[in-house]
């Protein structure tokens, strides 16, 4: 099955380039189908570096944000660009690692089935002690009022079935809550363990206050939004055919957690 890979990036000059070289030698073949690099109106040399190896890779393509929107308007656009049926996610920065795509990829049901997502937990952080320990407290914080068992939800690599993305409601900052949603439209998730790295160039475009802040916000809406959701279970029957099922509308509160060893 090939796969899109999507990498969002906002002024990664340095990390970008190296990044994009790694996922073509590292993913498969049989599983790139394309990378989807988008720009989200940088002011460095981001565009320049993935510019320059649009030669060197056909299935390579560049999209760029006329002004400034975020990760999670980045994913979408190139979400709804993608050609292929099933999106594989990273941050821009270089610390999530290519070689994890594969791994995911066979925790992912295959089409029709579930789990429809499966989402990287890092081990071995990084980042500083603060930012981990900020992380920590808004993972807690966000699935005691969620309760949708996701143990690291900054995590960038996740792969998931596309159409079952483009049915969920776009918002600023759904990327982070995106196992939440996934369960409240009846899809299982997975959780896999997945190799964290350092940042080699440039800065974090977060800080643990306006993290803080935003999350909080966004945390109010999303609770409300998944209580006012409804989605109920479709059934199906034509001339010829048996009764078939089209959905679940059952929201589910536990995640399918599949081995984090290794």
């Amino acid at each position: 099955m090939l796969i899109s890979i999507v990498i969002p990036a906002f002024n990664e000059e340095g990390n970008i380039g190296r990044l994009i070289e790694e996922t073509y030698a590292e993913v498969p073949p049989d599983l790139l189908g394309e990378v989807l690099a988008v720009d989200d109106a940088s002011g460095d040399g981001t565009a320049a570096e993935i510019k320059a190896l649009l030669p060197k890779y056909p299935s390579l393509r560049y999209l760029r944000h006329g002004h400034r929107a975020g990760q999670s308007a980045a994913l979408r656009t190139a979400v709804l660009a993608a050609r292929f049926p099933v999106i594989a996610t990273m941050d821009g920065d270089g610390q999530n690692d290519p070689r994890d795509i594969a791994k995911l990829m066979r925790k992912l049901g295959p089409e029709g089935h579930e789990p429809a997502m499966v989402a990287g937990i890092r081990t071995g952080r990084k980042g500083p002690g603060s930012r981990k320990l900020a992380s920590r407290f808004a993972n807690w914080i966000r699935d005691k009022v969620l309760a949708d068992g996701c143990p690291d939800t900054g995590c960038g690599i996740k792969v998931y079935r596309r159409d079952a993305y483009l049915a969920l409601p776009y918002f600023t900052s759904m990327h982070r809550y995106l196992p939440a949603f996934f369960l409240t439209y009846g899809h299982e998730i997975a959780y896999e363990a997945v190799n964290d790295r350092p940042r080699l160039r440039g800065a974090s475009k977060y800080t643990n206050l306006g993290r803080a802040l935003i999350g909080l916000y966004d945390l109010v809406g999303v609770s409300w939004l998944r209580k006012r959701t409804l989605v109920p279970p479709v059934s199906e029957s034509a001339a010829g055919a048996s009764l078939r099922e089209a959905g679940s509308g059952e929201v589910r509160t536990k995640a399918r957690v599949a081995s984090q060893g290794g």
